[in-house]
């Protein structure tokens, strides 16, 4: 089971997270009223999509016994007339053929956190 817990502290939008044994701060841009002193939590949910999606296609391609190098995800927030959405760009740093390229697209689309904020994972809230 996966947890994090965020405190936030009394310096406007600065936070503290915990996950394991590991920590992240988080804050906004100046432009935001915070300090920047930390990714955004949009920055860190792009930054788990790209992970989530780069990692699901090195276990797929290990699996088939392919050798695609260095695997980049780049995921960007979108804003236009049309309301907000996410790109993905994935790029590998071998050549792979066409079939290779039509099923790693598939597998892509089944990363775990992506699925989640695809909306198909129930967040229930309480306020304790």
């Amino acid at each position: 089971m996966a947890n994090s817990k965020v405190v936030l502290s009394n310096k406007k939008y600065l936070a503290e997270a915990k996950m394991r044994n590991h920590f992240a701060t988080i804050d906004e841009p100046v432009s935001y009223g915070g300090d920047d002193n930390g990714p955004t939590p949009v920055e860190y949910l792009l930054t788990a999509i790209g992970g989530c999606v780069s990692i699901t296609l090195r276990m797929y391609a290990e699996r088939k016994g392919w050798d695609v190098g260095e695997i980049t995800v780049n995921v960007s927030q979108i804003k236009d007339k049309k309301g907000s959405h996410l790109s993905e760009e994935i790029s590998f740093e071998k050549e792979i053929s066409e079939d290779q390229r039509k099923r790693l697209l598939v597998i892509a689309g089944k990363c775990p956190v992506a699925k989640m904020v695809k909306g198909e994972t129930e967040i229930v809230t309480s306020i304790q």
